[in-house]
């Protein structure tokens, strides 16, 4: 589904979540992403919700008993952690709407959801991570092409994404803080760039001599615009990157480097964490790192880092 999805809905659905969009947008400052993904869960269930002869159309009238047969059947369609995620999206929809005063009671609230499966996130190794980092300048090292023959957009483009692959390496950085960063935002003398993160808060973020070497020259070389307020990131008609581009950027090196093609920009940031704390980084550092508000959500890096000290044991101790 595109964007403006609640304008396909009768009233008042179409007020309530439009109101709600404008909350999230405008008083939570959340992401383009996140309100994307919560107007397709509010729309979604009331799509569904209009087919069930149970409900006359009044807010009041969404029982308990109607959010769990909509759970059941959205567990036909979807996977567990997307009803996760549709739940918690429609939680804070009827919340809003209680703030509001439309309703007067949460009906997702308190909800027994369906366990998650356990899953430990995928990362690279630190060789394969060696190989994707090589992956962008890699075009223009094919034997029997010189450097100076090569058309001055290519090299810009391999020096642009090989740029976005050390940032988002060196830095940990989520997708949607990569794209959004000026120039103005990193410091390149000590090495800093400021990010604005979920929920508009800003932290700063180390990102390594590599990623630094590389901006530089990229500024430097290839930047078409490099004032204060910028983007860093630009596309083919010079304008802010996406990022979709980057996703698709990623796919695209992965494939290069035979690595395996399932892997996403946010892998990339699970193999930051990872080898971070694989090298004896404190957990809260990292966490602060890594602009996590609760140290839970970091903690399943350790996990990684102790399931492959189990395999190491199990391979290579007697008594495993």
């Amino acid at each position: 589904m595109g964007r403006n999805q609640a304008k396909d809905l009768p009233l008042p659905e179409r007020d309530w979540v439009e109101r709600f969009l404008g909350y999230l947008t405008l008083e939570k400052r959340c992401s383009p992403y996140t309100t994307r993904n919560y107007e397709h869960a509010a729309v979604n269930f009331f799509t569904w919700i209009r087919r069930q002869e149970k409900w006359m159309g009044d807010v009041e009238g969404i029982s308990g008993r109607l959010v769990r047969d909509f759970i059941i059947d959205s567990k036909r369609k979807v996977s567990t952690r997307t009803v996760h995620n549709h739940v918690s999206a429609l939680r804070s929809l009827f919340q809003y709407l209680m703030k509001i005063e439309v309703a007067t009671s949460n009906p997702f609230k308190g909800l027994t959801l369906p366990k998650l499966p356990k899953s430990l996130p995928r990362i690279l190794t630190r060789k394969q991570m060696v190989q994707f980092l090589e992956a962008p300048l890699l075009p223009l090292k094919k034997e029997g092409i010189d450097l100076p023959e090569i058309p001055k957009s290519v090299k810009a483009e391999a020096a642009r994404d090989s740029l976005i692959l050390e940032i988002l390496y060196g830095g940990g950085l989520r997708v949607s803080e990569l794209v959004g960063l000026n120039f103005g935002m990193i410091e390149t003398r000590r090495g800093i760039a400021k990010v604005l993160g979920k929920g508009g808060k800003e932290r700063l973020c180390p990102l390594g001599k590599r990623a630094i070497d590389c901006l530089r020259e990229y500024r430097d070389e290839h930047a078409t615009a490099r004032g204060f307020d910028d983007p860093i990131f630009t596309g083919k008609k010079g304008n802010r990157m996406r990022a979709r581009e980057v996703q698709l950027m990623v796919k695209k090196y992965l494939e290069i480097a035979k690595l395996p093609m399932d892997l996403s920009p946010h892998k990339i940031r699970h193999s930051f964490a990872t080898h971070m704390l694989d090298n004896g980084a404190d957990l809260r550092l990292v966490q602060e790192l890594l602009g996590h508000a609760s140290l839970s959500t970091t903690q399943i890096y350790t996990h990684v880092g102790i399931g492959r000290l189990k395999e190491a044991h199990k391979k290579a101790h007697p008594r495993a």
